[in-house]
């Protein structure tokens, strides 16, 4: 498949013109550019789509201009969606939180229910590369579940499976 030319795929630029565009902040945008660079270790498979995982990873936290509260994916998806980014990069946006929440999660949250469980390959990158994100810096996986101590246990498994998955895709 020639993944160089998608239809859904957005220029880089043009995702730094959306996170300026929504009023992200530069400590956001320095957070977004480093889970982009930690994409780039997981996108040589021909099963990713490069141009979806580094877009969404750029995009991933647009939702913080609004909130930096959990309900900053949900309000980065209905951004995206505002803003004409194609569906597909609106819905890794929107599944980034951790390893996802299931619709019952979301509720217990306060969330709007809604399915924000990463399906894709793209959305399963994405939220893995901001776990091993710290501001603007890359950490490894264990410190990311010794952060995530307090988190239900199921979470927490959840977290540390699409880690394991991931790494099949590291290059």
């Amino acid at each position: 498949m020639n993944h160089s030319v998608m239809p859904d795929c957005i220029s880089e630029d043009a995702c730094i013109d959306h996170l300026l565009g929504a009023g992200c902040t530069k400590k956001v945008i320095a957070h977004s550019r480093a889970v982009r660079r930690v994409v780039a270790d997981y996108t040589h498979d021909e099963a990713v789509i490069p141009c979806l995982a580094r877009c969404g990873a750029l995009l991933h936290d647009i939702g913080r201009s609004v909130t930096h509260d959990l309900d900053h994916a949900e309000a980065g998806g209905d951004i995206c969606r505002e803003r004409g980014i194609p569906e597909l990069l609106s819905r890794i946006v929107e599944c980034h939180l951790g390893a996802g929440q299931t619709s019952d999660e979301c509720l217990q949250l306060g969330l709007t229910p809604r399915d924000a469980m990463p399906r894709t390959l793209s959305e399963k990158i994405v939220a893995h590369a901001d776990n091993c994100v710290r501001g603007s810096s890359e950490i490894h996986i264990e410190e990311r579940m010794i952060r995530i101590a307090d988190l239900p246990r199921t979470k927490r498994k959840r977290t540390y499976r699409l880690a394991l998955e991931m790494e099949l895709f590291r290059s």
